[in-house]
């Protein structure tokens, strides 16, 4: 059921979707150049990888080594306002369509964080990752990764159509008042080290 309803759901606002991806991605052509994607291996489902593809918020500049500059000195005021408004997040439902990913979910973090789960929070993979979650309207970015973990694994336990209804309808309120974007001192979220009580 909870397939059914995510493509259901994409497939009736194409209307709506397909002339804003278009124009998104316009903007970030003028805006931030080439690519206009941002593509890269997250783990899905039981942790298989997938890559996932966004919006490009960020540009390319590099220190003399050559090395990628701090997020804060990449994201433009332009890429902001793509992430306060969630836009960036729009190409993730061609994953949607193809099973990869749900409309709601544990929001799919780095490969690179998998090994520094506890036992608790690895069951965050239980379900499809989504374009957004139980923590995404409790918080976002501005909670710890404790809580945010405890969200993913408190949705994985009673999630259902209804608790999905309610994180879409929630997930838009939080967007229009562009509540919890980042962590404080951060632009977006701090990196996850690993937990204390692993």
């Amino acid at each position: 059921m909870k397939r059914v309803f995510d493509v259901l759901l994409i497939l009736l606002g194409l209307p709506l979707l397909l002339p804003l991806l278009v124009v998104v991605g316009l903007l970030v052509r003028v805006n931030l150049g080439a690519p206009v994607f941002f593509k890269q291996v997250r783990p899905g489902l039981a942790g298989k990888p997938f890559t996932m593809m966004k919006f490009r918020s960020m540009t390319d500049e590099r220190d003399e080594q050559g090395n990628l500059l701090p997020d804060a000195l990449r994201l433009t005021k332009f890429g902001r306002f793509l992430r306060s408004t969630s836009l960036d997040e729009l190409p993730g439902l061609w994953s949607v369509l193809k099973g990869d990913m749900s409309l709601v979910g544990p929001r799919p973090l780095l490969v690179e964080y998998l090994p520094l789960y506890s036992a608790e929070q690895a069951r965050r993979h239980e379900t499809r990752p989504g374009i957004t979650g139980w923590a995404q309207v409790n918080g976002r970015n501005a909670i710890s990764w404790e809580q945010k973990f405890e969200y993913d694994v408190w949705y994985v336990d009673n999630q259902s159509l209804w608790l999905d209804i309610k994180i879409i309808f929630l997930t838009l309120k939080k967007v229009f008042v562009r509540d919890g974007i980042s962590a404080d001192g951060e632009e977006t979220m701090s990196k996850f080290t690993g937990s204390l009580d692993k």
